[in-house]
């Protein structure tokens, strides 16, 4: 066997795609920036507000729109090339994070321009997310390498998950968050440049005079009369309910019950990514999409442990390690659910119920973010965590005890994709 065969089977099965490995390379330098934003966003917030109940609102209007928008975005990503539609919201994204570097850096950002600017990449997201989750099908050239591909799209997220944050609280500590905005603004051009120079097979587009509505309605009916997507969905809206609440109260442990600063923030940040890298790396390396289910069910129940004690603590290293705990038990069930999502779902619906779990995974979180700004004001912040996890924790008891069922009905479906073969048990 010579060298490039050897190096051929050691490769993970999706960079085997040349498009898969220039999106691998351009999106893992956009994320590095983009998590750098989010960091010096919540980080500039409460130091303009002092105000639990602000960072509930600017993660409620960051993420709103992809509730009521996502579904019409799962229509045009069913109706246009997938690859077209994300360049225009790189670029549109670029915009909004440049835009808040200028009015940082020049010294005269007010809350109600974070606001605003947190509201117009919300409307980006709502068109993006559900074309960034049905894009991984265009890139990889065998099906059976798609559970492998987004495994590695979870790595790559969480990976600068850990990378930004980290470089965020020092970039924040020595010259302050306007810089963060910057580099990120700067690093769109990456995923820019990667996107215009993929090859994308053009795949056939039905032509339908249908109203946008009625295919909405479709993928509704569809997504919701298959119990498999049905329970998949809405345990993914409970988690992001309730298990991501804990993004926007951070900084209130970090500074006021830790006793830290922006370096603390880093840290603890970048802790749910090593976790969350840890859970991506697992993914990646299974050989196969069989026993995903159990994992889906497992998953909320061990974010849920690390909330409550992520809550309890007192102590940065103890907060640290629950830390890790809440980014693994995170990322094992969103990553496990698009996972199965992906393999059970009809191509030609596959942007509707993508963009439906874009509504169940970032639709809801606003409502939530909001909701724990408002009782972090009126209970305390690790109150409103406690009372997070236990939720997390209750939603993984229903689904395990659907599992038995839910698997009879995916059965066959992996049967017919060659997935199982029909003997095992």
């Amino acid at each position: 066997m010579n060298r490039q065969a050897i190096r051929k089977k050691l490769q993970l099965p999706a960079f085997r795609s040349r498009n898969y490995r220039l999106f691998f390379m351009g999106q893992g330098i956009s994320l590095i920036g983009t998590w750098m934003t989010q960091i010096a966003t919540i980080w500039l917030v409460y130091r303009l507000t002092d105000s639990a109940l602000l960072l509930g609102v600017v993660g409620f209007t960051s993420q709103i729109p992809s509730f009521f928008l996502a579904p019409f975005g799962g229509v045009i990503v069913d109706r246009f090339p997938r690859q077209r539609i994300l360049i225009i919201t790189q670029i549109l994204a670029m915009i909004q994070s440049l835009a808040l570097a200028v009015l940082t850096l020049t010294g005269v950002i007010h809350i109600w321009h974070i606001i605003a600017l947190s509201l117009f990449q919300g409307f980006i997201n709502a068109f993006d997310a559900p074309a960034r989750q049905a894009f991984v099908v265009d890139l990889v050239e065998l099906k059976e390498n798609l559970a492998n591909a987004i495994a590695i799209n979870s790595t790559m997220f969480n990976g600068a998950r850990l990378i930004g944050p980290a470089i965020g609280g020092l970039l924040i500590a020595k010259v302050g968050p306007g810089y963060c905005f910057l580099i990120d603004g700067l690093s769109y051009i990456a995923v820019i440049a990667s996107l215009l120079a993929m090859k994308i097979k053009l795949r056939k587009i039905v032509v339908t005079e249908t109203h946008p509505l009625q295919r909405i309605k479709e993928g509704f009916e569809y997504a919701f009369g298959f119990a498999p997507i049905r329970s998949i969905l809405l345990l993914s809206a409970l988690v992001s309910f309730f298990g991501m609440q804990y993004t926007i109260l951070v900084p209130i442990f970090a500074e006021k019950i830790l006793k830290g600063g922006a370096e603390s923030l880093g840290f603890l940040m970048a802790a749910s990514g090593v976790g969350a890298l840890t859970g991506g790396i697992y993914l990646a390396t299974r050989q196969t999409i069989v026993g995903l289910g159990k994992i889906i069910a497992i998953a909320p129940a061990i974010l849920g442990i690390g909330l409550i004690g992520f809550a309890l603590s007192r102590f940065l290293p103890l907060s640290i390690l629950t830390m890790l705990l809440v980014g693994f038990g995170t990322i094992m069930q969103i990553a496990s659910g698009n996972t199965i999502l992906q393999t059970i779902v009809d191509d030609d619906k596959r942007g509707r119920v993508m963009s439906i779990y874009t509504m169940a995974f970032l639709g809801t979180t606003p409502f939530g973010n909001l909701l724990g700004g408002f009782l972090a004001n009126h209970i305390s912040a690790p109150n409103t965590l406690v009372i997070d996890g236990i939720f997390c924790m209750l939603g993984a008891l229903l689904f395990f005890r659907q599992l038995p069922s839910l698997r009879q009905l995916i059965r066959p479906i992996y049967i017919q994709q060659g997935i199982l073969t029909g003997t095992e048990p």
